[in-house]
């Protein structure tokens, strides 16, 4: 039977107030990192915990009843799923705020500042997957940033150079990875969209700061890495600025060549060549059937219909099917109806 999984994001339950990137305004000299972070954690008092784990339980039991085999906390606890990992990290100042023009000159944008050496302090993420994992009977794939794709949603007062910093994240990242597998997390997930903005990057060093992030991760822990190509600055926005259609083919061959298990396309929003899918000779694809940024519920026939047009150029049992990326932007209830539908999709295939 063909796996389902989802990305990342999830609609926040409305009663967790805390801030989150899809619903702000984005793309304007305006935006800032959402620095009240803090003060809503703090609002929501001393049963803050007790509240997250609710929205926790609540974004799992969906994704459970829809019948998705591996699931994620919908990164309920993040403001932004970048920059929620910064603040873990240590050179990275949030009060220090630095303009930027990031996503290969899509946004300007306020954003924390590297001023010294990124150094790991301690685990955090553990900690979460070990209330996630309590709280489902399906396993839980935790994700995280990327190096190349922290270094393009961060400001650089200090290194200057970003394959060094990618190398320092990198190592910062590694650290976090092998607290999750000894944690017990079979399901690690990198996210690099910026590889599909900076293919030549990637080509250069990214991939090599990527399998550096798995540097000493066992066989048995399942080594993803996530590669959309952007979303819009709202729902159902069509001609949004996407990374280049054929950044996937660029980057297809070195990414074969490595320790990952398997990559993360999208490909409803805008359709690749199928042919892409032949490059990975032993990788599993998870592959994104599902809009994220658009109100159209897709029938299960049509979704049905483009999984046997992949399985014309890649194995059943290396196929996953899943959305292109994060359902953060969806109301609850469409997310659910389009992710019944995908599960539906998958029988019997």
């Amino acid at each position: 039977m063909i796996l389902t999984t989802t990305i990342g994001s999830y609609p926040k339950p409305e009663f967790l107030e805390l801030p989150d990137w899809f619903q702000g305004d984005k793309g304007t000299d305006t935006e800032r990192p959402t620095a009240d972070w803090k003060d809503a954690m703090n609002a929501l008092g001393k049963n803050k915990e007790a509240l997250i784990e609710k929205a926790v339980q609540e974004v799992i039991d969906d994704q459970i009843n829809c019948g998705i085999d591996i699931i994620t906390d919908g990164e309920v606890r993040r403001e932004n799923y970048i920059h929620h990992h910064c603040r873990y990290i240590n050179g990275i100042d949030f009060d220090y705020l630095t303009k930027k023009t990031a996503r290969t000159g899509n946004y300007d944008c306020y954003l924390p500042t590297i001023v010294s050496k990124v150094k790991f302090t301690e685990p955090f993420l553990n900690k979460e997957f070990k209330i996630n994992q309590k709280n489902s009977s399906k396993p839980v794939k935790i994700t995280i940033p990327g190096p190349l794709t922290i270094t393009d949603t961060i400001a650089d007062n200090f290194y200057f150079n970003d394959k060094n910093l990618g190398i320092d994240l990198s190592i910062v990242i590694n650290k976090e990875v092998k607290a999750l597998a000894d944690e017990g997390c079979k399901y690690i997930q990198i996210d690099e969209p910026l590889f599909a903005r900076k293919s030549t990057e990637a080509n250069d060093f990214g991939i090599e700061n990527l399998e550096r992030c798995f540097h000493g991760i066992s066989k048995d822990i399942e080594k993803i890495v996530h590669i959309c190509c952007g979303y819009p600055d709202k729902i159902d926005s069509d001609n949004y600025p996407k990374a280049p259609l054929h950044s996937y083919s660029d980057i297809a061959t070195n990414l074969e060549d490595t320790l990952i298990d398997t990559i993360s396309i999208e490909d409803a929003h805008r359709h690749n060549d199928l042919k892409l899918l032949e490059y990975y000779k032993t990788k599993k694809i998870i592959f994104g059937l599902i809009k994220i940024a658009s109100s159209e519920i897709e029938e299960i026939e049509e979704i049905r219909s483009r999984i046997y047009d992949c399985l014309n150029h890649i194995d059943k049992d290396r196929f996953i099917a899943a959305p292109d990326c994060g359902l953060g932007y969806l109301s609850r209830e469409m997310a659910m109806k389009k992710l019944k539908n995908l599960t539906q999709a998958v029988k019997d295939i």
